[in-house]
């Protein structure tokens, strides 16, 4: 299979802190699958580390208040055209991201608190029916497989 990953969990230090967010499980699935690393934030010109961003009403600001959002849509469309051209199977991106996460992200108020929602790459997945997991759906893409 060929797998779309966010490239953090993979070991890319590409997050807003300049980290990564390796997850053991994801990186095995390169023994017997194809996987495709992808960050959709560095994607739309977002460079590590900066400030963080979240969803506020329906525009990703940055901590300082700056919409980023066409950063995060133009990135999110480059990423969408790889995962497209790559005829990927599904994909395995980090929970709560702006972009990437899946099913909750953060509320946008900055202290952690999460809500009821999806990232912006995440959206356009879905609304191409692309069947999206997180690094902590294990024992779903297990099933996969």
């Amino acid at each position: 299979m060929i797998i779309l990953v966010s490239a953090c969990l993979l070991g890319d230090k590409v997050r807003y802190d300049g980290t990564d967010k390796q997850n053991d499980f994801v990186v095995s699935l390169k023994e017997n699958h194809t996987l495709i690393p992808v960050c959709p934030e560095n994607l739309g010109g977002l460079k590590s580390p900066r400030l963080p961003s979240e969803i506020v009403n329906d525009k990703v600001l940055r901590k300082d208040g700056l919409d980023l959002s066409d950063n995060f849509i133009s990135g999110a469309m480059k990423a969408y055209e790889i995962a497209d051209k790559s005829k990927i199977d599904f994909a395995v991106l980090k929970s709560k991201s702006p972009s990437c996460g899946y099913q909750e992200i953060y509320d946008g108020s900055f202290s952690g608190k999460l809500k009821d929602g999806n990232g912006i790459f995440t959206e356009i997945l879905l609304k191409n029916n692309i069947r999206v997991f997180t690094e902590n759906d294990i024992d779903e893409i297990n099933e996969i497989e």
